[in-house]
């Protein structure tokens, strides 16, 4: 695997914009793909109303020194399982939204 920070840009952009196919089945909500490729920041937001405002990220990665940072993950499955069937090794993944003292736990790196 080519492990060069702009095949790891890739990665993260393609996964979260197949997940920026999924439409809300309710409400007036879009899916946003927002990607900071200076900055290494993606996100996928959702935008829009059902009964009230929603405004909010689903997914937030950091790539950091070839880490992936993920600091908010609120899909079903899970984005880092998506990461590691696009070829991200486990090593590389950190899970930023858990404590530090149980990120071991998943299997994934710690920091």
């Amino acid at each position: 695997m080519d492990t060069s920070l702009d095949s790891y840009r890739t990665i993260i952009e393609q996964v979260l914009t197949e997940y920026s196919k999924y439409p809300y089945a309710y409400g007036q909500i879009e899916r946003q793909l927002v990607f900071d490729r200076t900055r290494d920041h993606y996100l996928l937001m959702s935008v829009g109303w059902d009964k009230q405002r929603v405004h909010g990220s689903l997914v937030h990665i950091d790539l950091i020194a070839g880490i992936f940072l993920i600091q908010r993950d609120a899909t079903e499955s899970g984005i880092a399982l998506d990461l590691e069937a696009a070829g991200i090794p486990k090593d590389r993944i950190v899970l930023a939204f858990q404590p530090p003292e149980i990120r071991h736990i998943a299997g994934y790196a710690v920091a």
